[in-house]
């Protein structure tokens, strides 16, 4: 099980501890903040990427493909529901996520394609396209 805390720092920089790492967060200037880290849709898209990267590079390994390298681009943005042929919700903005993949490495037409099918098995793009139930409840200091 993941466990990460987060504590609030001057203005909106947030300090993350995930473990024994300890990383930054906050937003631009020009949203109020220092830009002292990535945003908080910055850190989402890494983990997506770091998850689909490590998870192809654990397929190309068992399979023995010659996958050299994997780079992950994405992007995150809001589209209007019915601009999305394959979305159920119709009325409103939705979120999108693009993934770009580009595989380097002397891979078949057939071992690309079925990499990219992989892609979509890696456990943080499951999480993602999945139901999500988030319990939020007050720990008092006293």
């Amino acid at each position: 099980m993941a466990r990460v805390v987060v504590r609030s720092g001057p203005g909106l920089l947030q300090e993350i501890q995930a473990g024994a790492h300890v990383l930054r967060a906050d937003e631009p200037v020009a949203a109020g903040g220092t830009d002292a880290g990535p945003d908080p849709y910055a850190l989402l898209l890494a983990a997506l990427g770091a998850c689909t990267s490590m998870t192809l590079r654990l397929y190309a390994d068992h399979k023995k493909l010659p996958l050299e390298r994997v780079l992950v681009t994405l992007a995150h943005s809001k589209i209007h529901a019915q601009d999305c042929e394959e979305c159920e919700t119709k009325e409103g903005k939705i979120d999108r996520i693009e993934r770009v993949l580009t595989l380097t490495g002397e891979l078949s037409d057939e071992e690309r394609a079925r990499l990219l099918e992989i892609a979509d098995k890696c456990p943080v793009h499951r999480t993602l396209t999945s139901e999500i139930n988030i319990r939020t409840v007050e720990s008092r200091v006293v």
